[in-house]
């Protein structure tokens, strides 16, 4: 699988992620579901958003490499 795919599936599977968990909060607002929210979740999707952006050099890198290789 190539760089853009795994950050198309990596970004799909963490927006599913969001969804479901907003849709989850309307059901569950109790203190424990806050304290999941901040303790899991906030810390996965602010490491997605950096791996994203690594994904993204990582890319690019290896299409210069590619590219140089030529």
């Amino acid at each position: 699988m190539s760089m853009a795919g795994s950050k198309s599936r990596l970004t799909g599977a963490t927006k599913e992620l969001q969804l479901k968990w907003q849709q989850t909060k309307n059901y569950w607002r109790d203190q424990k579901s806050m304290e999941f929210e901040h303790k899991f979740l906030e810390e996965l999707f602010a490491g997605v958003d950096k791996t994203v952006v690594i994904v993204e050099k990582l890319d690019e890198l290896l299409k210069k490499v590619r590219h140089d290789c030529e």
